[in-house]
């Protein structure tokens, strides 16, 4: 007999085997609690893998359990245990206890869904709550009379659970033991006589628990009964078991069942209440609501058919007698499942980062899809939620694995959010996602970059040496070693190597000079630069480098003959007879330098003229260097002039050099020995003076009568018109105004040729009119300044000067044409204008 055993057991495990394989799973059993290293099955011979390839293929077995339970040997191929095993711990309350795995092989890849099936031992006894309970039974309660027991409770299942009860030796009670098979053991004390209380007045007896395990444990509970004195009817139910539905979405307040019970007594005797039974942990008012009168329960708490899918309920009613008696019976409450879990997804990664260059098939991570709900409701489905270059590849039923399906660029995405969206065929079906954030590793695809393939460096002469004049830079879209640039200079300039001039930080890419430049000497160098990352291999790139040398004001202003620089005599003679315009000399010079540090203009220092009142003798134009009078010679003034000539450039700062001119006044004409000629000059008739005198006259006057009535309406007005304002001044001189900004006007007493100075303090109004003066002593508005903005300056405090000559327009010094000035048409009559610093 027990070779054929033998033989069923070994059909059964080739059933369960040859099943397993169709499913495309292999299934392993073994027993909680065995020893470390004990072996559950072997995965070469399972897996069709020779052992000698198992450690080349690099087995593994993953799991998405906290601790390594099992593991692959590669000298045998066989699956051992590595970790305690706890069925009560791992499956608490289940009746099949399974762990889950997936066997790795790479090389080529292959995966195999593995299931261990633990058995359960039993390890466990039987306990109870509390390890006394207490009875209280009238002396009145007739044979027969039953009274529910506390329920022991056991961490095994099956056959190693609770099993039976059993009652230490007495004469009034038995046990009557109730359940079995599906439903739990429970325990029952029948009354087998009636009590004496006067006899005895508490009966001690001791509850024994037996679990079906061989050998089996037991627990122990003593009962004391207490016997009491009142009523003679029991109530009585009108169903010992009682069944009900109820909907896990149920709101509170919901009736689950409508009790009934009676009692024959009359008054309080038979007044009942109605009561849950507290069993072990389990308290039923945690969860429902009963009626202590009406006996109706209805739901109180949140029902949840994935925590517990069925309630055993026991009730209780209860009279109100002296002595009161009671009867039980027992609830059965099934849960109904509705789709309220979403899909669970778990994921473990395999290989993250994925090399950007990885191939087609790549395993990144295996993805777990579980649903709490049953039935259709714990159906699942997985997919990606958004296109990226991985697919999701099913493995075994709710497995997968995910795995590279395109090229990818980390340039270009250096990370995916990649989205798993899984659903259940619910009614309606309920939808999860999980985000996968996969970062691409780099690799070495691309050469460092500049941002423009040629440079211009400007560089100052004179420079120190040592000075950083420029940072190159180069990006590199791969990053850390393959993006770490070094710089490096090529080439030389005229056969001579531009590293004995500039040199470069490898590093930070900086120029730094190695010598003082001379712009006079060199202007241009040209060279390149590469940039090199430290990739294996290396890539690089290159760009041209143009170096401008900038002028430096390092060249003071140079006097031409005939005239020699400050310290050497020099003369010239004027007619006491010149007119105002005369021509006396022209002084001429030259700057080494280029640009503004080139641009020369003339002044005279520290001017000397003659007495009387009559202002200065001589003046020089900024831009010709020639000098003439100013004014006729009178009575008052000197025989000798020493005149001191500056001649200064732009440059900052300003260089200058000087040169000194002693003017004699001589008596006749005939006595002039000058180096130059006279510029022939056109002679003004007298009567055309007086004219211009009387003209002049006229419109200061004018003017001045304007002022007058524009300062009283601005007085009239306030300051929010902005009106212009035209004021004379005793010395004949003139102004004009327009809102809070005004400009002096001064006339000399030259007709011929007369100065119009403006004093912005500290700019232009927002919009002012310039006065022109005409030939004809008569003026006119000839400009607008623009209100958008204010002129900006190199210094705040300018003069501007405006001269009246003939066929002239308004020009500035730097070039640019301010408008005309003049009348067409009228000789000696045209305003040109220049600026120069105070």
């Amino acid at each position: 007999m027990g070779g054929g055993r033998k033989t069923s057991r070994l059909c059964c495990f080739f059933l369960v085997n040859v099943w397993h394989c169709c499913a495309a799973q292999i299934s392993y059993s073994i027993s909680e609690e065995v020893d470390k290293g004990t072996v559950a099955g072997n995965l070469a011979k399972d897996l069709n893998v020779n052992v000698r390839d198992l450690q080349t293929r690099d087995l593994s077995v993953v799991s998405v359990y906290s601790k390594e339970y099992f593991k692959a040997d590669f000298r045998t191929g066989e699956l051992y245990v590595a970790e305690r095993i706890d069925r009560e711990e791992l499956c608490p309350k289940a009746t099949r206890c399974a762990l889950s795995f997936e066997a790795i092989l790479r090389k080529p890849m292959s995966l195999q869904r593995l299931e261990v099936l633990v058995d359960d031992l039993n390890d466990n006894a039987p306990r109870f709550v509390e390890d006394s309970h207490s009875m209280n039974v009238s002396e009145s309660s007739p044979a027969g009379e039953r009274f529910l027991l506390p329920l022991a409770l056991d961490a095994d299942i099956g056959a190693n659970s609770v099993k039976t009860y059993k009652l230490s030796t007495n004469e009034y009670f038995s046990l009557d033991v109730q359940g079995g098979g599906e439903q739990s053991v429970s325990a029952e004390l029948v009354l087998l006589k009636a009590l004496d209380r006067e006899k005895q007045a508490a009966i001690k007896l001791t509850l024994t628990a037996v679990d079906g395990g061989k050998p089996s444990k037991t627990g122990t509970l003593l009962l004391n009964v207490n016997v009491l004195d009142a009523n003679d009817n029991t109530p009585s139910f009108s169903q010992a078991l009682y069944k009900a539905r109820v909907k896990e979405n149920a709101p509170p307040g919901s009736l689950v069942i409508q009790l009934s019970a009676t009692d024959l007594d009359e008054g309080d005797n038979g007044r009942l209440r109605f009561a849950f039974v507290k069993r072990a942990h389990f308290d039923p008012a945690d969860v429902f609501f009963i009626d202590a009168h009406a006996g109706e329960i209805t739901v109180k708490g949140r029902l949840d058919y994935e925590a517990q899918a069925a309630y055993d309920i026991h009730v209780q009613a209860t009279d109100q007698g002296l002595s009161p008696r009671r009867a039980n019976a027992k609830l059965l409450v099934e849960v109904l499942d509705v789709n309220d879990n979403a899909p669970e997804i778990v994921v473990t990664s395999l290989t993250n980062p994925v090399n950007e260059d990885s191939e087609l098939g790549s395993v990144v991570a295996l993805v777990t899809v579980t649903d709490k709900d049953g039935g259709k409701n714990g159906n699942t489905q997985c997919r990606l939620g958004a296109s990226a270059p991985f697919k999701l590849k099913s493995n075994y039923k709710n497995y997968y694995s995910l795995v590279v399906d395109g090229p990818l660029d980390r340039e270009e995405d250096a990370f995916y959010n990649v989205t798993l969206v899984a659903n259940d065929e619910g009614s309606p079906p309920l939808t999860s996602t999980s985000l996968i954030a996969i970062q691409v590793a780099d690799v070495n695809d691309n050469a460092p970059r500049f941002s423009e393939s040629t440079m211009n460096i400007y560089v100052q002469e004179n420079g120190p040496v040592g000075a950083t004049v420029h940072r190159i830079t180069a990006k590199d879209s791969d990053m850390n070693e393959n993006a770490r640039v070094t710089y490096a200079i090529l080439g030389d300039a005229n056969g001579i190597p531009i590293t004995t001039m500039l040199n470069i930080d490898s590093e930070s890419g900086d120029i730094v000079t190695l010598q003082s430049f001379d712009y006079e000497t060199v202007k241009t160098l040209e060279f390149k630069v590469q940039a090199a990352d430290r990739g294996v291999p290396p890539l690089s790139g290159e760009a041209s480098v143009n170096v401008f040398i900038l002028d430096e004001n390092d060249n003071s202003p140079g006097i031409l003959p005939p005239y020699s620089e400050h310290g050497s005599a020099n003369g010239e003679s004027v007619p006491y007879s010149a007119e105002a315009g005369y021509f006396v000399a022209k002084i001429r010079a030259v700057d080494a330098d280029s640009g503004y540090n080139a641009l020369l203009s003339y002044h005279l220092s520290e001017p000397k003229g003659g007495g009387g009142g009559g202002g200065e003798l001589f003046r020089i134009g900024s831009g010709t260097g020639e000098i003439r009078t100013k004014r006729r010679m009178s009575d008052d003034d000197l025989k000798s002039h020493p005149l001191v000539v500056l001649v200064c450039d732009h440059g900052e700062a300003s260089l200058s050099a000087t040169v000194s001119i002693d003017v004699l006044v001589l008596e006749s004409t005939a006595d002039i020995r000058t180096q130059f000629r006279h510029v022939p000059r056109k002679e003004e008739s007298f009567s055309r003076f007086h004219l211009y005198l009387l003209i002049a006259i006229a419109a200061v006057s004018l003017v001045f009568l304007l002022s007058l009535l524009a300062f009283v309406a601005f007085k009239c007005r306030g300051r929010t018109d902005g009106a212009p304002m035209i004021a004379a001044h005793p010395d004949g001189s003139w102004s004009y105004s327009q809102a809070t900004q005004q400009y002096d006007v001064c006339l000399g007493s030259d007709t011929l040729k007369s100065d119009l100075v403006l004093f912005p303090s500290p700019f232009p109004p927002g919009e002012a009119e310039l006065i022109s003066i005409h030939g004809g002593d008569t003026f006119g508005r000839t400009q607008t300044l623009p209100h958008s903005e204010k002129p900006k300056f190199p210094n705040s405090d300018w003069r501007y000067s405006a001269s009246l000559r003939a066929g002239g327009v308004m020009q500035s010094p730097y070039g640019g044409v301010l408008g005309d000035a003049g009348s067409p048409g009228r000789s000696g009559s045209e305003l040109a204008h220049g600026i120069k610093r105070c």
